[in-house]
């Protein structure tokens, strides 16, 4: 069944971790001249990766336990104050992901209130004592326009992203 309404029912917005996925990555990616619906992701270009590693203004981030706790605690919290429904949410070594549904609020809106709430966390805990910011710029906000999508949105964040990780710390 489709949702006939201008609001989509969630969002999956993804976010990254600074300079752990990079144009010209096996994995592909998008810039900003191919981010059209549907347009195939940029190929794998080491040479292209190279430049990228050289252009980082600081060490790629990576995020251990105690940060990966302070970062789905404040998207939790984030949540909870904006009055946001959380269908799921898994926080990794180098990325997040998270399903939302926020009414009318936009997407961007959600991604950039995470990201901040988050490294305002961190600084609190004392798990990030950088000046700069942990994130890479923009981030992931897909549409899920039914319950269906929703569905395998939740699945995929849930269950899509390997096993749970140990506490290597």
């Amino acid at each position: 069944m489709w949702n006939d309404t201008d609001i989509p029912l969630a969002y999956l917005i993804t976010f990254r971790s600074y300079g752990t996925w990079l144009h010209g990555d096996e994995r592909g990616s998008m810039d900003r001249f191919h981010n059209q619906y549907l347009s195939p992701h940029l190929a794998p270009d080491r040479q292209r990766v190279v430049h990228n590693l050289g252009r980082l203004s600081h060490e790629i981030v990576t995020f251990d336990a105690e940060q990966r706790v302070s970062i789905e605690a404040a998207i939790r919290e984030t949540c909870i104050t904006k009055r946001w429904f959380l269908h799921a949410i898994n926080v990794r070594t180098n990325h997040g992901h998270v399903v939302i549904s926020m009414g009318t609020a936009k997407p961007g809106r959600a991604l950039n209130a995470f990201k901040a709430y988050a490294t305002r966390r961190m600084r609190r805990n004392g798990c990030w004592h950088s000046e700069r910011s942990p994130w890479a710029d923009k981030g992931s906000k897909r549409h899920l326009w039914n319950e269906r999508s929703v569905e395998l949105a939740v699945n995929y964040v849930l269950y899509g992203q390997g096993d749970n990780l140990p506490d290597f710390d």
